[in-house]
């Protein structure tokens, strides 16, 4: 069993996704991700089996939430994401008051004063 992460459950999903590097797509296959490209409030977000997509940050969308709650039918088999890693996602909890942020080293800079 890994060791359990926590983080924030209401991040930004650009960071909760470049982070885990996992999507849900609305037909709830989860796949794994290559590339973010953020651009402004949205982002081209490319899988391992080559689909690209625009996706908007947003905290309460339907893949934000689909994330938090592990909820997804099956894995891509042209991803591929291997098994620890999905037993990384497996033990990785949400919650509301406790875990990190994703903040960025600049953020967190700013955060503490320095």
């Amino acid at each position: 069993m890994m060791a359990k992460r926590y983080y924030r459950k209401r991040v930004d999903l650009f960071r909760l996704i470049d982070k885990i590097k996992l999507w849900p797509s609305r037909k709830g296959i989860l796949h794994g991700i290559r590339t973010i490209q953020r651009i402004g409030d949205q982002a081209q977000i490319t899988t391992h089996c080559n689909k690209t997509f625009m996706a908007n940050d947003s905290r309460n969308s339907r893949a934000a939430r689909w994330l938090r709650n592990k909820w997804f039918k099956d894995v891509c088999p042209v991803c591929r994401i291997p098994a620890w890693k999905l037993e990384k996602y497996s033990s990785t909890q949400f919650k509301r008051h406790y875990g990190s942020a994703l903040l960025s080293e600049d953020e967190l800079d700013k955060k503490n004063g320095d």
